[in-house]
Order: structure tokens, then C-alpha cells, then sequence
């Protein structure tokens, strides 16, 4: 399952500029490095809360060596799409689905000339569908590790960490420091302090995006999501609990829903959890993945 440098995909360095004018920048990888044509739809890869797309370039290059063109990006205030210092930035979490994956959205279905692609999505990047006004061009959401993170879902102990974290301590460290120092408390990257805030807020509330959007109906395509929407979570994610992917999934009634649990043993591992699905240290899972992906829509 390792990429072969016979057929190591090309990676395109990108620019995309979302409605509001913000540009953010992303990573292209043609289907076999553009060798051939692509056999299977393009692929949206959508980043979690504070990772980097650079975590997920060698399973992007893997999944383009199984016939896919895919694109990775940066949120607005993250790695590549950080523009100035972070504690300047404006950005806010309802951006990021509302701008941003609308944006990467318009842009793949413009590059690879398809009327739709599939989405996968990384924990909040497969959770902000319901905020996508182009979400017709979405032919299948696959969402790795995605729920609505609600506190009231977690294991009781790692709830008590988390709630003290996204409601104590984050908010402490912006007004000490204008941003949110996310990365000291292993939350992957800092974040802009406004997509921290709402973070916290939503977690506490459940139900995620759609708290982005009460009393906004012009705003809120959840009741019209229609796609097939397949979760994969792992039976030791904190996170993504079979509670908080119920959770995720009611916001939903119309789409048609599929969910599976992975143990980590049954794949010859010692743990997944919420962040591992990507790494090279557990290529076991990718297949799995691509699977979700090829499922007829």
C-alpha cells in the first residue's frame, strides 16, 4: 500500500479564492499523477480543527495512485492559509464551512470538469455539510472520525478534560495571547481565536454546525442534505463516540446514513483513535476508506 515512486502523483500547488475574497491555499494531486485518466470521482479532502493539510499529503498521494483526483486545502488562519499573525486573524469556524469548503468545492468541480465529487471529511471537515449552499455538487460524504463532538456525549472522564480545555483554558490563553494556543494542550495547530471560541461553544450546545445557523433558515441546507453520508469511527476515539455520531447524523433526517465502527484490533493495530486514520502507520485503515468512497450513490 506504500507509494511507489513509479507512480508518485504530481502535486500542484494551488490558489483558492472563496466569496468573501480570502484566498487559501491548497494541494492538488491528479489521478496517477496525470498519467492517465482518473477511474473513480475526484475527491475533497477536508482538514480536522487545527491539523494541517500537509498531514494528509501521503494519503492523498495514495488514494490519487487508486485512480482519484484530490484536493487538500488549509482553512483560513491555518498553515499555508495563515495570512499575517494569527493574532490578528479574523477568521471564524462558521467560515470554514460557509467560505471555505464552498470555495474547494467550486474549485475541484471547475478544475476536474465533474458535475459532482465526494467529500471526505476529517472530523470538522465532514461535519459543516449542512452549511454548503453548493452542496449539490457532494455525490458522497464520507466522514472519518466525525460527530458532533457534543460534551454530553463524551466518556465522562475525557468530558471533564475537555470541557475544562475548550471553556477554561482556551479562552484564558486568548485573552492572554489574542489567539488560541491550541497546540500546547495537544490540540493540533493554534487556532484564530474566534474559530476556538465557537469550538467550545458548539461542543457544549451539540448538535455543531447547526448552532451556526439557528433562526437562519435562508442558511441552513441540513434539513436538505439528500446524499449518501457513510461515518467511520473508531471504537477508542473519544471524540467521535457512537453518542456524538447519532448526534452528528439526526441533523440529517433526509440523508441516507450508514455508520461503522473499527477496532483497531481487527486491523492488526494497538489504537486508532481520533487523529491516526491518516498517518503511514496505519495504511491498514486506508483501504477501508477508499471503499466508503466507491460505494454506488
Amino acid at each position: 500500500m506504500s507509494t511507489s515512486s513509479s507512480t508518485q502523483p504530481v502535486m500542484e500547488s494551488v490558489d483558492l479564492v472563496c466569496q468573501d475574497g480570502v484566498q487559501l491555499k491548497g494541494h492538488f494531486l491528479p489521478a496517477f499523477g496525470g498519467r492517465q485518466a482518473p477511474t473513480e470521482r475526484p475527491v475533497l479532502l477536508c482538514p480536522a480543527t487545527g491539523v494541517r493539510q500537509h498531514f494528509y499529503l501521503r494519503f492523498a498521494a495514495w488514494l490519487a495512485e487508486q485512480g482519484h483526483d484530490v484536493l487538500v486545502f488549509d482553512y483560513r488562519g491555518i498553515g499555508l492559509s495563515l495570512q499575517g499573525r494569527l493574532k490578528d486573524c479574523r477568521a471564524t469556524l462558521v467560515e470554514w464551512g460557509q467560505q471555505d469548503q464552498v470555495a474547494a468545492l467550486d474549485w475541484l468541480v471547475r478544475r476536474t470538469g465533474q458535475e459532482q465529487v465526494l467529500l471526505l471529511g476529517h472530523s470538522a471537515g465532514g461535519q459543516m455539510i449542512g452549511l454548503l449552499p453548493n452542496h449539490r455538487h457532494i455525490a458522497r460524504v464520507v466522514g472519518v472520525a466525525t460527530s458532533t463532538g457534543w460534551f454530553r456525549g463524551m466518556r465522562p472522564g475525557f468530558r471533564f478534560t475537555a470541557r475544562a480545555v475548550l471553556r477554561g483554558v482556551i479562552p484564558l490563553g486568548i485573552r492572554l495571547k489574542g489567539y488560541a494556543p491550541s497546540s500546547k494542550v495537544g490540540l493540533g495547530e493554534d487556532l484564530p481565536a474566534t474559530v476556538a471560541r465557537q469550538w467550545g461553544q458548539w461542543c457544549a450546545a451539540g448538535g455543531y454546525a447547526t448552532n451556526a445557523v439557528k433562526g437562519r433558515p435562508q442558511q441552513d441546507f441540513h434539513a436538505d442534505i439528500r446524499i449518501p453520508i457513510t461515518v467511520l469511527h473508531a471504537t477508542d476515539d473519544d471524540i467521535a463516540t457512537p453518542a456524538n455520531v447519532a448526534d452528528l447524523m439526526r441533523t440529517y433526517p433526509a440523508a441516507r446514513k450508514q455508520v461503522r465502527h473499527v477496532a483497531p484490533r481487527d486491523h492488526g493495530l494497538k489504537a486508532i483513535g481520533h487523529i491516526d486514520w491518516f498517518r503511514t502507520s496505519h495504511q491498514a485503515l486506508w483501504p477501508l476508506l477508499a471503499q466508503a468512497l466507491r460505494e454506488p450513490v
